[in-house]
């Protein structure tokens, strides 16, 4: 895709790998000064600084999505860096361990909901309060086709990720009239992490999965950043407040 993002500033959580990495590194590419946020501080600064050697304008911001403090700090430092906020992808995100509902801990339920679903809407807040001021913005937060259905033994982040979706529709809704547009992706099996925890690390396990994939392969990074950037540049103005899924029609039979 032939997208500009001169003069534009893009925030990416959960940045220090995989759809997050990706998505920072097709920003700067595409002309954006970038703000690298992840808990894993020491990763983003390391990513943050191969882009400025490459030519690029980015930062690195260590932030705990689950801590509003943290987040607030984050979208101030962000503004007071570039002057300004264009575009956010909150992709931060964690997978459930594995356990039937009767069986999972408060404990792990806090943790899921903290990131994946409170963090989204942490970030959006602050994102959004500064987005209104400029009249303008583009937001993306990351589902999955979780959201889409359920699966025993990960209720936790099934239910995070249909949470998520009913965010963006419901954030769409109340800031389009400001000259915010909000939507959100919905990835399948995506070759990262995350993945391979949904089967334990069990490489034959996710090559398997892999393959019943109906376009059979896993999804690269690279394509959500894709879709990400399409979902925030002026080719999807009239799109507010979708869920795109992408699956390799994972979904569709």
């Amino acid at each position: 895709m032939n997208i500009s993002f001169e003069n534009q500033v893009a925030l990416v959580t959960g940045a220090a790998s995989g759809m997050g990495l990706a998505t920072a590194q097709a920003f700067a590419e595409a002309g954006a000064k970038v703000v690298l946020a992840d808990f894993r501080e020491d990763v983003v600064q390391k990513e943050a600084d191969k882009l400025v050697a490459a030519g690029k304008t980015a930062i690195a911001i260590g932030c705990d999505v689950s801590n509003d403090t943290q987040i607030e700090a984050m979208i101030a430092r962000t503004v007071s860096h570039f002057g300004r906020l264009d575009v956010a992808f909150n992709n931060a995100g964690v997978m459930a361990k594995a356990a039937p509902i009767a069986e999972s801990s408060h404990e792990e339920w806090e943790r899921v909901i903290g990131i994946n679903l409170r963090g989204v809407w942490n970030c959006m807040k602050h994102e959004l309060r500064q987005m209104e001021e400029q009249g303008s913005g583009a937001i993306v937060n990351n589902a999955s086709v979780g959201a889409l259905t359920g699966n025993p033994g990960i209720a936790s982040y099934i239910a995070s990720k249909h949470g998520v979706v009913g965010l963006t529709r419901t954030a769409a809704l109340e800031y389009v009239k400001k000259g915010i547009r909000v939507n959100a992706v919905n990835p399948g099996l995506i070759d990262t992490q995350v993945a391979r925890d949904v089967v334990s690390g069990d490489e034959q396990a996710y090559d398997e999965f892999a393959k019943r994939v109906p376009i059979g392969r896993a999804g690269r990074p690279d394509e959500i950043a894709s879709a990400v950037l399409w979902l925030c540049s002026s080719g999807a103005s009239y799109v507010v407040g979708q869920a795109l899924t992408i699956d390799g029609g994972l979904t569709v039979g």
